[in-house]
């Protein structure tokens, strides 16, 4: 797959989504980052703005959320519209990285875990690097795999999602830029 035949959608917000969109601009992948009026993000290539309807067309009941992720979040609206920019870039990727810690109820950690989610619930091939755990894992759709150094995720989708946490860590860091070399490298 050439990279030019790729686009990335993102947050480009500071941490996982920056470096994700760091990372497609060296390689001469296009980037789309979803994000809303106010909001504080660190990339600003191909930038998408979202209007107040399509925000609302990504809107979900922050107590289905809640409830699904075994968490409570607060009902504000810089919260909202993050989980409303995340339902965008997940529902354009046809398939979703994301960069965080996978707790013991195998939600992912933060907001980011409603990608995640969201993800599974569309049956989207689904990897997440564990900062805690140093390790790509991979959802079977019932459960965590740990990917070993033979089975580390590929890009096989010229559309795709990358996400994460805003504290990335140098392992984090590590995992993204070899994600983008493994599969636009060879």
């Amino acid at each position: 797959m050439k990279p030019s035949d790729c686009i990335l959608f993102s947050g480009g917000a500071p941490g996982a989504e920056a470096a994700f969109g760091a990372c497609a601009e060296t390689h001469g992948v296009e980037e789309v980052n979803f994000t809303f009026d106010g909001h504080n993000i660190d990339r600003h290539r191909g930038v998408r703005v979202l209007n107040h309807e399509e925000l609302l067309a990504g809107d979900v009941s922050l107590e289905y959320v809640s409830k699904l992720m075994r968490r409570r979040y607060t009902d504000s609206p810089t919260l909202r519209r993050i989980l409303q920019t995340l339902w965008y870039q997940v529902n354009n990727g046809q398939e979703i990285y994301v960069v965080g810690a996978i707790q013991d109820d195998d939600t992912v950690r933060g907001g980011t875990g409603w990608g995640a989610e969201f993800a599974k619930l569309c049956n989207k091939p689904l990897s997440v690097f564990d900062q805690v755990k140093d390790r790509w894992c991979r959802w079977t759709g019932s459960a965590w795999q740990a990917l070993d150094a033979a089975r580390l995720p590929v890009i096989t989708h010229p559309h795709f999602t990358g996400t994460g946490t805003r504290t990335l860590q140098e392992n984090g860091k590590r995992a993204i830029d070899g994600l983008f070399d493994r599969s636009f490298n060879s």
